[in-house]
């Protein structure tokens, strides 16, 4: 993340940012329009091929050791589905048009430790509005890694690496965590007794997860208890590297902008939309990658348009870069392994000392862990 110049991109005139708004408003419009029958079907399929895999994968480790790795393949692959293509999009509300309550944003809960509810706060409401504004965006770096030029420099960004290593690894615990603001517990800035309202349903949702995952489905395959628990515990390991992994492309490449809350002040439709595509990157890949990704490979249309649904993204790509070219704005895109590779690069260098180019309002929410 760094300014606006600094990835190439120029600032757009008031009569510009109109313009440019008014263009993705006619591409939701559009697309609103035209939902039906096949994007209603589409998600339906992607779910009863997610219980498919999930009933495969548990009925596999049944069988001892040969079954052992297919198993742990299916149920990684049915968690990926239920919290990418599936959870994620269905509590952004993509779905809620069909009236059905099992694809509703309001009713659906997901395989994951952090609560559906806790997560549409810290997600659809916060990181949705505030994208990439420094101080309110509380996704950069979730409040454990420095990863953006302009958040002041602190010897405990020394372990960046090791903190996105831990953070990749416990991905699904480190969302979880998000809001309870542990790092501003911890410097003093927020009371414990703050978080009283969100203890209760998180930790709720943490024991379901941990005897669905590491009790009860063990259990169940009698002596075999100990190759189910593992396996169980290398699926959501494989989900959480694959979300961080997607996740973080899609945030963190070179070339993605951040904004200061002074830049956002009366913000007009046409400045969201801008702010969204610059801060925002995709990856490229073939139809079955994006699948897996939640079509969030498309992650600037996501942010474009976070509440369509997003196998409508691919359809729309296309569009929304000719928009970019006209207005002489970067579309940031690359494969996996640049993007990742980029990500990685960025980790490392911001680990480093280095004095902010901006001035920025500081807040509870950008101050590190041990700050």
């Amino acid at each position: 993340m760094t300014s606006v110049e600094a990835t190439g991109n120029r600032r757009l005139t008031p009569d510009e940012l109109e313009a440019f708004g008014a263009e993705m408003d006619a591409i939701r419009q559009r697309i609103v329009a035209d939902l039906g029958e096949e994007d209603a079907a589409y998600i339906r399929g992607v779910v009863k091929k997610q219980r498919a895999f999930e009933m495969t994968g548990r009925a596999l480790f049944y069988l001892p050791v040969v079954g052992w790795l297919p198993a742990v393949g299916c149920l990684s692959i049915a968690k990926i589905l239920d919290n990418m293509e599936i959870g994620h999009n269905v509590m952004h509300g993509q779905y809620d048009w069909m009236g059905d309550p099992d694809l509703n944003s309001r009713m659906y809960e997901w395989d994951n430790v952090c609560p559906s509810e806790q997560w549409k706060y810290s997600h659809n409401y916060i990181h949705h509005t505030f994208t990439n504004i420094l101080g309110k965006d509380r996704d950069i770096g979730y409040g454990i890694l420095r990863m953006d030029e302009d958040q002041p420099w602190h010897p405990y960004y020394l372990g960046n690496p090791v903190y996105a290593f831990l953070l990749m690894i416990f991905f699904e615990w480190g969302v979880a965590m998000h809001d309870l603001e542990v790092e501003n517990i911890v410097s003093g800035r927020r009371k414990l007794s703050e978080n009283k309202a969100l203890h209760a349903g998180l930790m709720r949702k943490v024991k379901r997860q941990a005897l669905k995952d590491y009790l009860l489905f063990p259990a169940l395959t009698g002596p075999l208890f100990p190759l189910t628990f593992v396996g169980n515990a290398t699926a959501n390991l494989v989900r959480n590297i694959w979300a961080f992994n997607i996740i973080f492309c899609g945030h963190f490449p070179a070339g993605v902008a951040s904004f200061t809350q002074e830049e956002c002040e009366n913000e007009t439709s046409g400045h969201w939309y801008y702010r969204q595509l610059l801060g925002s990157a995709n990856i490229t890949g073939g139809r079955l990658f994006h699948v897996m990704t939640g079509n969030l490979s498309h992650q600037i249309e996501h942010h474009l348009f976070p509440d369509l649904p997003a196998r409508r993204y691919p359809e729309i790509a296309e569009e929304v870069r000719e928009i970019c070219e006209r207005y002489g704005l970067a579309y940031n895109t690359g494969p996996l392994r640049k993007q990742l590779g980029s990500v990685a690069k960025k980790i490392v260098k911001l680990a480093l000392p280095s004095r902010p180019r901006r001035t920025v309002e500081t807040s509870a929410t950008s101050e590190p862990l041990a700050a």
